[in-house]
């Protein structure tokens, strides 16, 4: 008697997995609106940022093209601070150059070019009889040789001077050292005190501003490199709180279309459409007119075969 062994097929593995628990649900659920909160704080920072930004630029727009005024008109006397309304706007103010008090501010790049921005103190009379002393930025010299110090700094216009500045708030002084003549930042205080006198010439007349030069009559001999004019670009803030915003939508969003979908699957409704069309073998005859497709004929496999085999031998 012929015996004829069948090989055992293993069974199909279960990857079916079983639906989710109501805890399984909440935890889902506590993580996608953490996760929608955090992306709206992170939109609504980049929204501040946008707006802070906007306002700077119309600052800037509005003060930059506006007429030069009489400087006593922002600041009118010694200890004066320019108001935040008034910075980046126009000043004119007659004197000299205290030339001997000059000092470098480093680490300033501008337009992506290294150098050193030439701070020179000025001296100008009010009308009522004061005197002020403010540092002016004349502009920016390149590096030197040996990157320590410019080759050569060119002087200021001596004698009696005429210059339009555009104001600007001191800055905070610096904790960082520096070399001897130089600063990193424009710190009145500090400005005056690195220059070789010191700042004690300066007591009790200095104000709470400096000036961006703009013009100088007469001319300087040599010309410094000219500052640019302030940057106006706003950025991405804008791109940035939108997108978070879409990332907030995404996250509540992934949570509802999950449950949807193994709602659907637990209904029997995780078949689409296409997929019944296709099963059923029903396609377009190109007029229109539904034909059913005949089932191509499946390669018979050596399962099949050997399936065929044994029923032929029991039959």
């Amino acid at each position: 008697m012929n015996q004829t062994h069948v090989a055992a097929r293993p069974p199909a593995p279960d990857d079916a997995r079983g639906p989710r628990t109501t805890r399984q649900w909440v935890i889902l659920a506590v993580a996608a609106v953490v996760l929608a909160a955090l992306c709206l704080v992170a939109g609504r920072w980049q929204w501040n940022r946008y707006e802070s930004r906007e306002a700077e630029i119309d600052l800037i727009e509005n003060n930059w093209s506006a007429p030069a005024v009489p400087v006593d008109e922002i600041l009118p006397g010694p200890g004066a601070v320019v108001p935040d309304s008034d910075i980046w706007r126009p000043v004119e103010l007659e004197g000299h150059y205290v030339t001997d008090a000059t000092v470098l501010l480093r680490n300033r790049p501008v337009a992506g070019r290294n150098g050193y921005h030439v701070l020179v103190p000025f001296e100008t009379r009010l009308p009522d009889g004061q005197e002020i002393v403010l540092v002016v930025n004349r502009g920016t010299v390149p590096l030197g040789r040996d990157a320590r110090g410019p080759d050569a700094v060119p002087d200021a216009p001596s004698g009696d001077v005429t210059v339009v500045v555009s104001l600007r708030a001191d800055e905070p002084p610096s904790d960082r050292g520096a070399q001897p003549g130089q600063v990193q930042a424009i710190s009145t205080a500090q400005v005056l005190a690195a220059g070789p006198d010191g700042a004690g010439w300066a007591e009790g007349r200095t104000v709470g501003a400096y000036g961006a030069l703009r013009s100088e009559q007469p001319a300087p001999d040599v010309a410094l490199a000219t500052l640019p004019k302030p940057d106006t670009d706003p950025g991405s803030h804008l791109s940035y709180a939108f997108q978070w915003a879409i990332f907030a939508l995404g996250a509540v969003g992934g949570y509802i279309v999950l449950w949807r979908r193994e709602r659907g699957a637990l209904r029997g409704e995780n078949v689409s459409a296409g997929d019944l069309l296709l099963a059923s073998g029903e396609v377009s005859d190109g007029e229109g007119v539904r034909a059913r497709k005949a089932p191509k004929e499946r390669r018979r496999s050596a399962e099949d075969e050997e399936d065929a085999l044994i029923e032929s031998q029991l039959r």
